[in-house]
């Protein structure tokens, strides 16, 4: 295949600075040396590349728009461009870095203690601490605030009972950002791997992110110290997070867009049929025009995005949709792609099927493509649907 060198049909490039462009290429010259190379081998292992985590860190990928505690403080439109390049790699890698950053080391640094963060987020940004994020449970997914888990005040510590599903890095963290009801009230802790009660099992059998780790948090007495828990109360916590994890999505799904169009249009160019690259019928060019009309209406999407949250004027509902539509086009995109490979299109040579399974995944973490819609119509009408 040749060398990816993006995808940029209106110039946006024009639209970012040095600095911006600067860490884009880094990360890509690093997917391509570094990721490329062993993902395919990781997926079919059903195993994550943990000796990468040492290099992300080194390389200041893990808590990108986060400022102090050894973070990078870069923009947030710099963020994206990192997410972009790790999922053209794989939607795992990426998943990784959001967990991290967005919705771990995020937390720490917004709602944390002073001694929270000095503990945490440094080593965290190295990669030396990983974190994962327990929101979702058993039977609370898309109604969060329904959980069940309960945190009781037991004097000298809290104590937590209940279980937590579907936490990317669960089983390989060191610390996981709880969500628990504590008098009936969301509060968020941190639950350290070794707290007696707490345990971690690694969920088997996926077709989907098979280069990530999904676990389950199981807290059956879990007694922790009364200096873990964060500043915060209700849902404005755990979704603060959400919402930079989705800010990231919608620009890690254009990398898996990307991938899978730069390796439809090589192979078209390569797939000889009556006589001639397939590339030169109407059919599949009217296919590669699509891909690439999506794919620039998604980057104006989420350029326009990044700029709103650097900027403080970034609401909800405008993460939502970048992250409900660059996600369902890459999806699609996939889809397409695979169809131009035929029946090459579901080996492993190619990248565009393990991106397919992946966005199958994306489409219903971090909000559904059909609650997001429903955030969406609540915009609009004032009526929330899911209520």
């Amino acid at each position: 295949m040749s060398k990816f060198q993006g995808v940029d049909l209106y110039n946006l490039d024009s639209l970012l600075t040095d600095d911006e462009k600067a860490v884009r290429q880094v990360v890509r010259d690093w997917v391509d040396d570094r990721v490329l190379p062993i993902i395919e081998t990781a997926c079919r292992q059903g195993v994550f590349p943990m000796e990468l985590v040492a290099e992300m860190g080194q390389m200041g990928l893990l808590g990108v728009n986060l400022e102090g505690y050894g973070c990078p403080g870069l923009s947030n439109v710099a963020y994206g461009l990192v997410c972009q390049e790790l999922e053209r790699g794989d939607s795992g890698m990426r998943s990784f870095a959001s967990v991290q950053g967005s919705l771990c080391m995020f937390p720490l640094w917004k709602y944390g203690s002073e001694a929270q963060k000095q503990k945490y987020l440094p080593k965290m940004a190295l990669g030396e601490l990983i974190g994962c994020f327990g929101l979702t449970e058993p039977d609370f997914g898309s109604n969060p605030g329904g959980m069940i888990t309960r945190a009781v005040d037991d004097g000298d510590s809290y104590v937590l009972n209940g279980a937590k599903m579907w936490i990317t890095n669960g089983t390989l963290a060191d610390l996981a950002i709880v969500w628990a009801k504590l008098d009936g009230v969301i509060n968020g802790f941190v639950v350290e791997k070794g707290d007696p009660g707490f345990s971690a099992p690694e969920m088997k059998g996926k077709h989907s992110l098979k280069a990530s780790v999904t676990s389950e948090l199981v807290f059956q007495d879990c007694r922790i110290p009364k200096d873990r828990r964060l500043n915060v109360t209700g849902l404005k916590g755990p979704f603060s997070c959400l919402n930079n994890a989705r800010y990231g999505i919608a620009w890690g799904a254009l990398g898996a867009a990307m991938a899978c169009f730069h390796s439809a249009t090589d192979y078209s160019l390569s797939r000889i049929q009556f006589g001639k690259p397939i590339a030169s019928f109407q059919l599949v060019q009217n296919k590669l025009a699509w891909m690439l009309r999506e794919i620039t209406k998604g980057q104006l999407l989420a350029l326009q995005l990044g700029r709103l949250k650097d900027s403080g004027q970034l609401i909800p509902e405008q993460v939502s949709l970048a992250k409900m539509n660059n996600v369902d086009i890459a999806l699609e995109i996939a889809r397409v792609a695979r169809d131009i490979h035929g029946a090459n299109g579901i080996l492993d040579e190619y990248p565009v099927m393990r991106h397919m399974a992946n966005l199958e995944s994306v489409k219903t973490y971090e909000g559904t493509h059909d609650i997001h819609n429903l955030i969406l119509g609540r915009w609009i009408t004032g009526i929330a649907a899911f209520e």
